[in-house]
This record gives C-alpha cells, structure tokens and sequence, in this order.
C-alpha cells in the first residue's frame, strides 16, 4: 500500500484540540493516536525548538506520517500501541512532557476502507484490528460463547437486543463460520424486532462498535493509560481527550475529576487533616463539536472534548 493513502486530514476539533494543548514553542508533545498526522501537523507548525513524538498502532497509518514528516527534524513517528506510552517516553531520553493528545476515533480511512473490516455498509472480512495484528473480529464472532458475546455487545454496545443477536449469532455459526461484515450485519437484522428495524439508525452500528472495542481492548487501554498521561505531564502540561462514546467519555470524565480532587476530609472537620492538595485543574468542562463541523463531518456527532492541566505533582 501507497504512501498517499487517504486519510482525513481535518479530525474532529482540529483545531479546538490544538487550542486546549496551549502549545510552547520549545515544548515536547505526544500524539497518541498519529492517524493521517491531522493534529500532528498542527502542533508541529507550532514548534520551534520544540519536538512531537506521533504514535500509531495501524501500520497504514504509520506509512502515511513517515511519509508526510519525512525530513521534518522537529517530528518522530513511532508504531506503537499508546498503552506503551511510558516506555516510548523511557526509550527516548524524556522525563515529562509539555502536552499530550489522543484523539480516540476510527479513522475515516479505517471506516472507508472496504477490506479493514470496521464498516458494516461494504462486504469485507470481519476484521476491525487496528494494528492489523493479533484477534480479529472473526476470531471473536467464531470462538466466543454466547454469553461472552452478549456480555460485550451489551457492555460496549449499549446494544438492548444483545442476547437475541448472540443467540442467533451462535445458531448461525453452527452451520458455517460467520465470515464477512455483511453476514454479520444481517444476522443482527433478523435479531431485532420488526419495529425497531424501522427506527433511525442501522441495527448493526451498536454491535460492530461492541466487537470492534473487544477486538482493539480499547477501554482497557484508555483506563491503563490515563494515569501514565498525566504522570508524564509536567506542571503546567495539559493531556487532551476526544472521545467517541458514552463509556470512553465516561472513563476519561471521571478520572480527570479524580485528578482535580483535593481534601478527602469527612465534611464535619473542621479543618483539613488530609493534606491532599488537587493535582490538575479542568481546562473547560467538556465541548462538543460545532453546528458548523457537524455539517461537515457527520462522524462528529457524538465526539466530546475534554482537557485537563496539571497544577501539583
């Protein structure tokens, strides 16, 4: 695969992340989730004597920020799991950071690329690895028992028909493996009932984004990693989070909170004893995208942007 593979070059909060990050000239940043170097491209036009560290899973991704920060030395691209983050840090001589971003989407290239397997829309394997390595959504739909399933499309999915769709799922498969995106698809139509397939909103979005989550550990590694982003953050630094869903969101809201927490004295003292002092403050509260990028970008739609700066060690 090209070197020019079309990712989109203009994320969501593209550049109300940028924003939030307050970038230094001289400072060191993290992209987390490189993708087509959307966010990277920004902060590194922003850097003097400054560096970006842009990290990716996905090796298609990696081609396409090799390629496009190819003799830039402000700029080191690095194919890793995030989760690796301290490490990467460790690996390269850094102690803290000024600033770190994760922007935790699919990629539009990821959802459009037929044979990536993220799309219910187009016929394609069940594959939906982001690293293109490792269990694959097919792995997952095969070999999981119902209960496992229903678990994890009630779970990650929010999905209400979770247990019809696994029982059919297992019905189906004792027949034949459940091979491509489009079998799949339709084995979770039959399981909703009539009148809800007539509501908005394909049946099978909630089930994909379920198994899709399993597949990649996503929350998993957000929840291991959240504390490490912002350890590795001087005082100062700020850590910026676009979230996708409600249980991502969920996850990042409370640990920020947990953050900017201080005195965990009983109400009835009358003077704190604790000593506990908080170690971050909310950048804002939360944003949420624009009339305008909703019109651009209906993938927006559900996209929350939360920022947190650290104040105390």
């Amino acid at each position: 695969m090209n070197s020019d593979i079309n990712f989109s070059h203009f994320p969501v909060f593209y550049k109300e992340a940028i924003e939030a990050l307050d970038i230094k000239p001289d400072g060191i940043y993290v992209d987390c989730t490189g993708g087509g170097g959307g966010h990277s491209s920004l902060i590194a036009e922003k850097l003097t004597t400054g560096h970006l560290y842009t990290i990716d899973r996905d090796p298609d991704a990696i081609r396409v920020l090799t390629s496009r920060f190819a003799g830039n030395d402000k700029v080191t691209v690095i194919k890793s799991r995030f989760s690796r983050l301290k490490e990467i840090l460790e690996e390269n001589g850094i102690q803290k950071v000024d600033g770190i971003l994760a922007d935790l989407g699919v990629s539009s290239y990821q959802l459009d690329t037929g044979e990536r397997g993220f799309s219910f829309h187009t016929e394609a394997p069940l594959d939906m690895r982001m690293s293109k390595e490792g269990l694959s959504a097919k792995d997952v739909v095969n070999s999981y028992s119902a209960g496992e399933l229903t678990k994890i499309i009630s779970a990650y999915g929010e999905e209400k028909f979770a247990r019809n769709i696994a029982n059919n799922i297992e019905k189906y498969r004792r027949e034949k493996e459940i091979e491509t995106t489009t079998e799949l698809a339709e084995i979770i139509k039959e399981s909703y009932s009539p009148s809800a397939r007539r509501k908005s909103g394909h049946p099978a979005r909630k089930t994909f984004q379920a198994i899709r989550i399993e597949v990649n550990s996503e929350l998993n590694e957000l929840k291991e990693t959240l504390d490490d982003m912002f350890s590795s953050v001087r005082v100062s630094g700020r850590v910026v989070i676009i979230t996708f869903h409600s249980l991502e969101d969920r996850i990042v809201k409370v640990r920020f909170n947990d953050f900017c927490k201080g005195c965990t004295c009983p109400p009835e003292f009358p003077v704190c004893v604790c000593g506990k002092e908080p170690k971050g403050k909310l950048v804002f509260k939360v944003k949420e995208p624009s009339e305008k990028e909703l019109e651009e970008n209906s993938r927006s739609r559900s996209a929350k942007l939360r920022a947190i700066e650290r104040v105390g060690e």
